[in-house]
């Protein structure tokens, strides 16, 4: 259980991220919801968290590509709640296209939203986890940035990075009580891949089905409370990176 702690999700208004901060709130987390733009959707799902289970919670709205935003938005969230345990960085965006085709500002988009993203969040909230000796940051990576993906050269390299990321945050953080997790999701049925719901590659899933965004809370809370679990990348893939 997960009773007197705090947790900012990014990307928290709709899909994985959404599906996570109920998780965690179901276990007692109060919920920092972060967002981009849909104010609308983030106040549902932190009104949800309030009254559903009965747990603080609260929307942030916050560009995680921009550095100073982020410091802001993780001052207000301690401010509000008066400290941070744990960080799960969700936010991502995709820019598809072939590598020959694909513009510079679509390769930096996504590499500043996905990757420098979750680089700003961990930047900031590791002060109040050093000052708390403890903490936990969770990384939503995706088995693209595993096994690669054609057409999205740019979102596989983000993916890639976070996990470069976790391992190396693990290794820093590790003995100030710190753990640093991925989860690397496979065809999962969201927003951002509701295109993809007849893509051939989902013949490859042993599982033969898409996986839903509560599959990744799963993870993500499993995480949040193995003790002794850290630099770990934890797939949910219905079996297709194996």
């Amino acid at each position: 259980m997960l009773k007197n702690k705090v947790a900012l999700v990014t990307g928290a208004s709709r899909g994985i991220g959404e599906a996570a901060a109920y998780k965690l709130a179901s276990q007692g987390a109060d919920i920092a919801v972060i967002y981009a733009e849909n104010v609308e959707a983030a106040e549902r799902v932190a009104c949800r968290c309030r009254e559903e289970y009965g747990v603080r919670a609260g929307a942030y709205r916050c560009d995680v590509a921009d550095f100073e935003q982020t410091k802001e938005t993780v001052a207000r969230v301690r401010e509000d709640f008066g400290t941070i345990h744990i960080l799960v960085n969700n936010a991502g965006i995709t820019k598809d296209g072939l590598l020959a085709a694909m513009k510079e500002e679509d390769f930096d988009r996504v590499l500043d939203t996905n990757l420098k993203g979750a680089f700003h969040m961990m930047r900031h909230c590791t002060g109040i986890f050093l000052r708390n000796r403890e903490g936990c940051i969770i990384n939503i990576s995706s088995v693209s940035g595993l096994c690669g993906n054609a057409g999205q050269c740019n979102y596989a390299a983000s993916k890639a990075g976070l996990i470069g990321l976790t391992k190396s945050a693990a290794k820093e953080l590790a003995s100030r009580g710190i753990r640093c997790n991925a989860v690397a999701p496979g065809f999962i049925r969201t927003e951002m891949t509701k295109q993809q719901a007849e893509n051939p590659l989902l013949d490859a899933v042993p599982m033969k089905r898409m996986g839903t965004p509560e599959d990744v809370a799963d993870a993500v809370a499993y995480l949040a409370g193995a003790d002794y679990v850290t630099g770990e990348v934890l797939r949910v893939d219905g079996g297709i990176a194996m």
